[in-house]
């Protein structure tokens, strides 16, 4: 077939296995040859790689549309939201996925520890099944009375497991990092090390240093591991298949956490002029009795310092793996309505718009990292201000 050609041409033998796996239709394979005379071959590349990186979404949706019509709401946020297994593709009506523990705890009955793949296709195990009513995708108990309630879960999921696979990536490449600068501490470095040593000399020098002050190194530690750990998890997050595709920094419990801890951090490295200056600010007295109006206030900006960081990120994440999956359900959406003749030139603009929007979202991964830590940083070096009085 001419799209194993095109494909081994591209990508070589394996590509081609895995290519001749899925199950095609004649409108994406005259797409395929279509793109191969109309495009270059670097751009085709990149074409054929996004659609095979994305079969996952591909597969969901076509498996909705043989049920009688795509459900965008399903396909978007059954990839944006956490799940019992990592999934990988969807060959040939099959879906090939890694079951992960499940750990839940029954009021009644105690602990159970066993595999999602228990209660994979609807099924129940020991009482438990993942819920479509009440707690939609997690898992549920049936009780006595046929109610349905949610036990204690502490479920190994796919973003705890992403978590655990970027923090152990994270330690490598740093470990492996110094121990490189120890060996030749004057030796140049290029290629993948000296992009590293670029962003975090940028980080370290240019935001660090001045918006947290003269204390900026007992801070330095803590701040770069958070713009490393965001900007690694923002990157896999945009990779669809495994080890990537877990929607991290996209889940607002990830985000919650890093916030509460920029939280703590700022509040209790706080000097005795920063309480002053939030309780007993340098304004009208009566603008503090007998109505603390001033530094209700105050308080209230505390509170909303990190509930702008957690937001912001989780927003902007979330925004760009749901732009992109939008892009790639309109396919199916008018392939349903119109047939092959409309289907056909909405997926070369959708796969066209794809591209594009991963290429935006690579630099928006780097910007939300950036701005995290810029403004933690920030508000790190507002908690350690000194009296007025003091001369430097």
């Amino acid at each position: 077939m001419m799209i194993d050609n095109v494909a081994y041409k591209l990508f070589g033998r394996p590509f081609r296995t895995f290519l001749s796996a899925l199950p095609l239709t004649p409108h994406s394979a005259s797409l395929h040859v279509g793109l191969k005379s109309a495009v270059p071959s670097g751009l085709l590349r990149m074409l054929l790689t996004l659609v095979l990186l994305l079969s996952g979404s591909i597969g969901t949706a076509r498996a909705s549309e043989e049920d009688g019509g795509v459900n965008p709401k399903e396909v978007i946020f059954g990839h944006v939201t956490d799940a019992y297994d990592w999934h990988i593709a969807t060959v040939g009506g099959h879906h090939v996925s890694i079951p992960l523990p499940v750990i839940v705890r029954s009021a009644d009955r105690g602990w159970f520890l066993f595999s999602s793949s228990r209660l994979a296709h609807g099924e129940s195990y020991e009482g438990f099944h993942i819920s479509h009513d009440l707690f939609p995708g997690k898992v549920a108990e049936r009780t006595a009375d046929g109610s349905e309630v949610r036990p204690l879960d502490l479920s190994f999921t796919k973003n705890a497991c992403s978590l655990f696979l970027s923090a152990a990536l994270l330690l490598t490449v740093f470990l492996g990092m110094a121990r490189n600068y120890r060996r030749e501490p004057l030796k140049g470095r290029g290629g993948f090390l000296g992009v590293l040593e670029m962003l975090f000399l940028f980080i370290y020098d240019d935001l660090i240093k001045p918006c947290v002050g003269k204390d900026y190194r007992k801070y330095a530690p803590y701040l770069l591991t958070v713009f490393f750990f965001i900007f690694f998890n923002n990157l896999l997050g945009l990779i669809p298949v495994f080890p990537g595709g877990a929607n991290v920094t996209g889940n607002i419990a990830i985000t919650l956490v890093l916030a509460v801890l920029t939280f703590l951090i700022t509040n209790l490295s706080g000097t005795k002029e920063y309480w002053k200056e939030i309780f007993w600010p340098d304004v009208p007295t009566w603008l503090k009795v007998p109505i603390p109006l001033m530094p209700l206030i105050e308080i209230i900006g505390i509170l909303t310092k990190p509930f702008a960081l957690m937001m912001r990120l989780f927003a902007n994440m979330l925004a760009g793996h749901m732009v992109v999956l939008v892009l790639v359900t309109l396919i199916f959406i008018f392939t349903a309505m119109w047939g092959g003749i409309a289907g056909g030139p909405v997926a070369v603009v959708s796969v066209l718009f794809s591209i594009f929007m991963i290429v935006i979202d690579v630099l928006v991964c780097f910007i939300q990292a950036y701005v995290f830590t810029m403004l933690s940083a920030i508000f790190i070096g507002l908690a350690r201000v000194e009296p007025h009085h003091v001369k430097k």
